[in-house]
């Protein structure tokens, strides 16, 4: 079982496991054994995640995620099969935390007298300068 917070545990049944053989310096191991860790997930079936925390899961991690809402991630970076298994459930795991944070209200504010007059007195400047690079007119 992955467990994010107390209350948001993801059950083991639910990802589906598949390895390769990895790429890379390693000599003869890379040959044989099959290291490399892919992890799919169905975020869109999942009964462990509510739905809010779906959402903002598939928001955040639209290059992660199939046409069918299925999660994909893979690691190959050490030479365990089981660390490597690791690292996808820590990723997967730091994700899920991030879209259990709920994003923070914005407050409105209103620009204040300073910076109004500040933009204003730009804008004058700036149609100066421009006035000035154009020739004369004939009428």
């Amino acid at each position: 079982m992955l467990i994010i917070t107390p209350h948001l545990q993801v059950q083991e049944s639910e990802f589906e496991w598949s390895y390769a053989r990895s790429g890379g310096p390693g000599g003869q191991n890379v040959n044989k054994v099959a290291t490399k860790a892919v992890l799919r997930w169905n975020v869109t079936n999942s009964p462990s995640v509510p739905d809010a925390v779906k959402a903002r899961f598939c928001a955040q991690n639209r290059g992660r995620l199939t046409d069918e809402g299925v999660f994909f991630t893979s690691s190959d970076t050490t030479r365990s099969q089981l660390r490597n298994k690791q690292e996808c459930l820590d990723l997967l795991a730091a994700l899920l935390l991030a879209a259990t944070k709920l994003p923070r209200r914005r407050v409105k504010t209103r620009p204040t007298r300073g910076s109004k007059e500040r933009r204003l007195k730009d804008k004058r400047e700036r149609s100066f300068t421009k006035t000035q690079r154009q020739g004369p007119k004939d009428d």
